[in-house]
């Protein structure tokens, strides 16, 4: 348990020294809760004085991170850009998403102008999936994408599938094609706005398309080709 707090937490600073301190205050989040099992645990005095100290040192520097957070989004100034190399792994939805998906979502707006293959639409299933499990409020989801014309049936069948998984759950599920589209974003309403470079045809795939009754995949994603992702609160 104490490797895996030195772990987070050293990820945490390096996070922190990249200024990407969302990932950087969730990872503090992590470590300090492990700290806190040790300090509760351990019947070594030396140990727990040591774990107390680094507890507090983390625990204020996360505090710091919070107001810096709130101060540059209430100045519409924070960002965060991040290079997935080709490859990598380890960027699954929850990864990239997750921590800013909360029960104050109410609509999630994507725009991707490659949800139109089978696994691309699959992709855009698994990141539904998130949204159902974290955020709770969430009433609909708007997507605007492409249209493939030598898959159109395909790509209309696999999005009415999704509206009438989402439609379950009492969330609503429109989806209009555009032939201009370019950008790939997600917007949380009414928070902050998530933009990508790539979309979700860089993931590649585990699995076949299902049912959301059938539970989320937390699959972790391989990127096919290097990827900037931008946060911007």
């Amino acid at each position: 348990m104490e490797s895996a707090a030195v772990s987070i937490l050293l990820r945490a600073v390096e996070m922190d020294s990249k200024q990407r301190y969302t990932m950087a205050l969730v990872l503090y989040q992590e470590g300090l809760q492990i700290l806190m099992d040790l300090i509760k645990e351990t019947g070594d005095p030396g140990k727990k004085k040591h774990f107390k100290v680094k507890a507090e040192e983390y625990m204020n520097r996360a505090e710091t991170i919070k107001i810096i957070i709130q101060e540059q989004k209430a100045a519409g100034a924070y960002r965060e850009q991040t290079r997935i190399e080709a490859g990598s792994i380890g960027y699954g939805y929850a990864t990239v998403f997750g921590r800013f998906l909360d029960a104050s979502v109410t609509h999630v707006h994507i725009e991707d102008p490659y949800i139109r293959l089978f696994h691309q639409c699959q992709n855009l299933l698994r990141l539904c999936e998130l949204c159902v499990q974290k955020c709770h409020s969430l009433k609909k989801v708007t997507l605007v994408t492409t249209q493939e014309s030598d898959e159109r049936k395909g790509q209309i069948a696999n999005l009415k599938e999704l509206k009438l998984s989402l439609g379950m759950r009492q969330i609503s599920f429109e989806f209009e094609f555009s032939s201009t589209l370019h950008d790939r974003q997600v917007r949380l309403m009414r928070q902050f706005f998530l933009c990508q470079t790539h979309g979700m045809s860089q993931l590649q795939i585990i699995n076949s398309l299902q049912n959301m009754a059938h539970g989320l995949h937390s699959y972790d994603k391989s990127l096919q080709s290097s990827n900037y992702l931008g946060i911007f609160l």
